[in-house]
Order: structure tokens, then sequence, then C-alpha cells
């Protein structure tokens, strides 16, 4: 089996499987006691956030321990919009963060803040500028991750922070995949990660405040990691996330070189081996063992169970894999496409007959599923459609994507050029899969309309 998910979770590193091991035996009294037991624990505990701080480049006293990386996004926003409260009611985050931050930003939003949420190009990127534009005097708080988690994408960190600090409004740094790679650039005030991203145990958050940050920990207070997490330390676990931090770092330059040139390899082959696929992400500014692409046509959840009898574990943004039947925050908000999307995300030691034992898979998983869909092996098949006016309708109410843009590509060569197909949809991916077929294909998308049922996308046929 080839696990290709470790933007998920990365394998337990050797390291960490070693330190949890040793650290059993003297990590597990009460390290605020004052016995032997004790300051055996705290020694480990004080070693442990040493070692950390250093990683992450900050001094030991401003970073503690959490139980997982989301609660030190939550622990992180609301401290310290708690602690800027009388300077206003106004946060900017990114709308591509991950769900940690964007779920903080609506619980602010349901109390009564502000939340301005910044867009991104179509490679996944945050534009410098358009932070510069959402500060404002009010503003308590600004945050970015430092890479994306489902595209790679790597944001101006240092260029915001600096930003950031010229307006005297601090700025949280979500590192959760990139810090295992190497530290965040840049003044940063606020900084989270997960140990389990870079081959640590899961259950161990890392949360730096900088000296200066007003901060104001929410909540019954707690004596324990600077009141900021509070809960008996899980010392084996955080000596573990310690020592595998520093372990992959003092390999991560090496490594990210054999990384880039296998993602490289596969985001240049995929489009050659899979017709009609979009590779998405900026193809230069990325983290190393990330690479993501979409299938026209193609079930995303079909695509997983397909590789995962071939022995590949893949993780997916499709609307068609989640529960609520939308697709991925960050593909809507990079406007690409949604259906059949995989992402690729390499552990440290991937072997290279590994990924091309994936590019020679994958073609045949993929036309596996568009035969099971129907879908065209070309553009412009038969005709499926009523008249409408002057347009084709194409009545796809109730159907799931892929199956609308199917749908759409079997009719668009029965109207003449200059013609107009009309996808009645009720599936939210439509909105995004729609203009993103238009875009491959080199059709004109027309825009949206109101319809008795779902919605109305209109399609003009160019070629």
């Amino acid at each position: 089996m080839s696990y290709f998910d470790a933007a998920s979770a990365a394998p337990l590193h050797p390291v960490a499987r070693e330190a949890l091991s040793a650290s059993l035996d003297d990590g597990w009294a009460d390290p605020a006691r004052l016995y032997k037991e004790g300051r055996r624990a705290r020694l480990l505990l004080d070693a442990a956030r040493e070692a950390a701080a250093d990683a992450v480049g900050c001094r030991p006293d401003e970073l503690v321990f959490t139980s997982s990386g989301t609660r030190a996004v939550h622990t992180g926003i609301a401290g310290a919009l708690a602690g800027r409260r009388r300077v206003g009611r106004h946060l900017i985050v990114s709308a591509v963060e991950h769900s940690s931050v964007l779920h903080s930003a609506e619980a602010f939003e349901a109390e009564g803040g502000m939340v301005h949420r910044v867009p991104v190009t179509r490679t996944g990127a945050v534009a410098v500028e358009s932070y510069a534009d959402a500060l404002r005097p009010d503003t308590a708080l600004a945050c970015l991750q430092s890479a994306n988690h489902e595209v790679g994408t790597e944001q101006p960190v240092a260029a915001v922070a600096g930003l950031c600090r010229e307006s005297g409004v601090p700025l949280l740094v979500d590192a959760a995949q990139s810090l295992g790679w190497a530290p965040v650039e840049g003044p940063w005030s606020l900084l989270t990660a997960s140990a389990h991203k870079w081959g640590g145990p899961a259950g161990v958050g890392l949360l730096a405040v900088r000296k200066g940050v007003r901060f104001a920990p929410l909540g019954p207070s707690d004596e324990r990691e600077s009141g900021r997490a509070a809960g008996f330390e899980n010392i084996p676990a955080i000596v573990a996330a310690a020592a595998s931090l520093r372990a992959v770092r003092s390999q991560a330059a090496a490594e990210a070189v054999r990384l880039r040139e296998l993602t490289a390899r596969i985001r240049a082959r995929v489009g050659a081996v899979v017709p009609d696929v979009e590779v998405v992400g900026d193809p230069e500014r990325r983290l190393p063992g990330i690479v993501t692409f979409s299938c026209l046509y193609v079930d995303g959840e079909a695509l997983l169970h397909e590789l995962d009898r071939e022995g590949f574990s893949v993780s997916s943004g499709s609307s068609c894999t989640s529960s609520t039947l939308t697709p991925s925050h960050v593909l809507r908000a990079m406007g690409v496409l949604s259906e059949g999307n995989v992402r690729v995300s390499l552990p440290a030691g991937a072997a290279v007959e590994d990924v091309e034992r994936f590019l020679a898979v994958l073609p045949g998983a993929v036309a596996g599923v568009r035969e099971k869909l129907g879908a065209p092996a070309v553009p412009a098949q038969a005709p499926v459609a009523d008249a409408h006016g002057d347009a084709l309708v194409v009545d796809a109410l109730g159907k799931r994507c892929p199956i609308p843009v199917i749908e759409l590509a079997k009719v668009i060569g029965d109207v003449p050029v200059g013609g107009t197909v009309r996808v009645l949809s009720d599936d939210e991916a439509a909105r995004l899969d729609i203009p993103a077929w238009c875009e491959m294909r080199e059709q004109e998308y027309v825009g949206e309309e109101p319809a008795d049922r779902g919605t109305a996308y209109l399609v003009r046929r160019l070629s």
C-alpha cells in the first residue's frame, strides 16, 4: 500500500516512536510538583519546549503545548481578539484558511464581530495588496496560513507580516503544513502548528505568542502552560513531537529537493496520461510534497475508491467525497474545477517506484469511473436536451456533479456556434464546475439565472 496522504497525517517518525517510548518511564508524573518524579517530568517538558521553540524561532516562554493544532488555532484567535477588543472587532482571514481558522471567524462573526475574507488568485495565493487594503484602524487580528493544506500553494507571509506590523496589527500564522520544512519568516505575532503533520504523535499542538502581543485567554484560568492550555500535559507525546520536529528539520533540505522532483513529475505527466485534467495550485511557490489535480466527468469518491483498490491512499476536495455535498472551500475560492479532485501528498521517503506505479494506474482508474458515469469520449455527442427559446435545456436537477457537466458536454455540439445551452442544476458544485468546464473547453460561460428549481447555468458555444 502506498500512503500518499501525508498532508492529512504523516506516518509516525521513528524518532518520535523512540522518544515516546523512552519518556514513558520518566514523563508520567506531574511536572508542577517538586518531588523527584515531578522534577524529572519538568526536565523533559522544559527540554521539549526549548527544542520546539528553537524550531519555531521564538523564545521558550512564548510557546505552549495544546491538545491539538485545531485547539491551538481556536485558542490563539480567541485570545488575541479578546486581548485587543478595545482596538476593535474586525478580523481578517484569507478565503483558503484551514477550517479551524474559518470556524473561529464564523464564531466571532456570530458574536457581532466583522470578518473580512481576502480572496485568492486561481493559484490559491493571496495578493499582499489585498491585505493592505483590508487593514483598518479597528482591525484586531489578521490570519494567514503559511501554505495551503489542499493545493500546497505557499503564501507571502513575510510581506503580509511586515504590513501588519507597520499597522500595529498582530498576524496569526497557521504553520501546520510548513513547519516541518522550515521556520516561518517575517515578523509574525502568533503561530500555530500540529505535530501529526510532521510525523509526531496526534494530540499535540503548538501555540506561540510573541512577547508584547495583547492576549487574554478565555474560559476558566489554569496554572499550566502559561494559562493558555488547560489540563495535564501529555509529556511523552510532547517529547516525541519536539524530537521528531528536530529530526525532520535536519533532513528537510535534502528531502525537499527529492520530493519536489517527484511532485513535478506528477504535475508534468498527469495531464499527458489522463485527458481533461486541470492541475491546480501554484507551479513554483509550493510545498515540496503536495500536488493536486481535478478530472472532468469524474466522481471524486468513486475515483478514490478505485485508487484505494489499486493500493494508493489519496484524498480529495470534491463535493462528492464530503458530507456537505459542496466542493472544498479552497477549490471554490480559487475558482478551479472541483469534480474528480485528487490530492497527492507524499510522505518523507516516498519511493520513485511508487510514484511511477501511481502514474501507470491513474489513467485506467479515471477511464473506468468515466465509463461507469457515461461520460463522453469526445465532446458533442447524442442530444438529450429540450428546446427553451433559443437555448437547449439540460435538466440535471437532482443529479450530483459531475453528471450536469457530463450532460452539458454531450449536447454542446447540438447547438450552432453562438447558440446556448441552459443547464438546470440544484447541486452547489455546478456553480464551480460548469465555468471550469467552459474554460477548459474554450466555451463561454454566460452566467447563471434563477429557475423554478435550482439554478440555470448558461453556456454559449464558441467552437
